[in-house]
């Protein structure tokens, strides 16, 4: 009986990884608590466990005496001269006693088993629980294997992880069965065992996969300065090399753009700017707003905000779709940036348009109430400016506007 409950709790030991020693200390315990309920506190005993031989022995020590008045601590000198010892003892010796497990009945028997199983499912959570606060912040493969509403569920080496919805790329798909891969941002303690918690809308599950897909990132040659990301839609990366000979950036995008695609595939086509690192916070601005081209930076580092001048067809490369590039840039400078237009002066254009060349966006009375007011180009329109226009009788307030909100727009798309 005592070899089947050794090894039943061995094989949990290579099974589950748990520790031979606190296994032992464990079955000792328990077994000590089964003499305790058997032969009373005050009883003397020792559980030897050996995991090797898959034996558990049990010694009760008791006192020999002439006229036994407790039995769980006393054994009479005739009982003990039945018993044909070998050593000749006396009254006031002690005399130990091989214990048979199955003299504790089987009722304590299936308690010890009872004990045992909840013990081991305790050190099996904790081990679980320890083993996955050590892979705090990197990155794990597993399988997913249930999909919920809101949450998915992720085995790892026979272990569920949760990526809540909070946690996902968005719309990105998952299937049953497929392998994905995540980092483990969380690790709690739940009533039914630990709650590990897996992300891969986290910086650093971005920050994790440029290190395994940039081997000098990785080496510590090129350092990630600040990461700034809206999952699934844009992320902005500052680097930095720490060797003059090597290009940050370059080695980030890699021959052909090699090394990055291959970090957007696996963020579902997230758009990633890999940019320079500088202490410079202007220039640092300046590289997080590209591709924009800014005339002018103005600093508060006390309040950390930046109020930046641009010409009007810079904004919307400032700003980005749905405002994604200056949120951005925001977070990876850590300044609060605000944006001042500044209408481009009808003198900085290059090259001037004939207005028989926006005849088509202009339309033909339009085109032809201009032509028949002397204003032959798109710059002659520009220098009158919309009072001179709104004298011409045909056009309205509206219409002045929309004939510079052409004009100017034909000279944003020549830049």
């Amino acid at each position: 009986m005592n070899y089947d409950i050794v090894e039943s709790f061995a094989q949990m030991v290579r099974d589950k990884g748990i520790d031979k020693d606190v296994l032992a200390n464990i079955l000792e315990e328990i077994f000590g608590l089964l003499v305790i309920k058997k032969y009373g506190e005050e009883a003397k005993y020792d559980v030897v466990v050996n995991m090797d031989r898959g034996d558990i022995e049990i010694f009760l020590e008791r006192e020999i005496v002439e006229v036994v008045e407790n039995p769980n601590t006393q054994i009479s000198i005739d009982e003990v001269n039945k018993r044909g010892n070998e050593d000749e003892l006396e009254v006031g010796e002690d005399y130990v006693e091989k214990v048979d497990m199955s003299s504790l009945g089987r009722r304590l028997i299936t308690l010890a088993k009872q004990n045992l199983n909840q013990k081991i499912r305790e050190i099996e959570k904790e081990i679980i629980y320890n083993e996955y606060k050590e892979l705090l912040g990197e990155i794990v493969v597993g399988d997913i294997y249930q999909i919920r509403k809101n949450d998915i569920l992720v085995n790892h080496n026979k272990n569920e992880l949760l990526l809540p919805r909070h946690e996902q790329i968005p719309y990105e798909r998952y299937k049953k069965g497929e392998t994905i891969r995540a980092i483990v941002k969380e690790v709690k303690k739940g009533n039914s065992g630990p709650v590990i918690l897996i992300s891969r809308s986290d910086n650093m599950f971005l920050r994790r996969l440029f290190e395994i897909e940039i081997p000098e990132i990785y080496d510590g040659i090129i350092e990630i300065k600040a990461i700034a990301r809206e999952p699934g839609e844009r992320a902005k990366i500052a680097v930095e090399s720490q060797d003059k000979r090597i290009d940050a950036v370059g080695a980030c995008v890699g021959m052909k753009g090699v090394r990055i695609h291959a970090i957007v595939r696996e963020l579902n086509n997230e758009n990633i700017d890999v940019i320079n690192y500088s202490d410079d916070p202007i220039i640092f601005i300046q590289r997080a707003l590209a591709p924009a081209k800014l005339k002018q930076i103005e600093l508060d580092e006390t309040d950390r905000k930046a109020v930046v001048t641009a010409d009007t067809n810079q904004v919307s490369l400032i700003v980005g779709r749905n405002g994604v590039n200056i949120r951005l840039a925001m977070k990876l400078t850590g300044y609060d940036i605000e944006i001042l237009r500044e209408e481009k002066a009808f003198e900085e254009y290059e090259e001037d348009i004939e207005l028989i060349d926006l005849k088509e966006e202009l339309g033909t009375d339009i085109y032809e109430l201009l032509i028949n007011h002397r204003y032959d180009t798109a710059i002659e329109v520009l220098k009158a400016g919309p009072e001179k226009l709104r004298e011409i009788e045909g056009l309205d307030e509206a219409k002045v506007e929309e004939i510079f909100e052409i004009i100017k727009s034909q000279f944003e798309e020549e830049e």
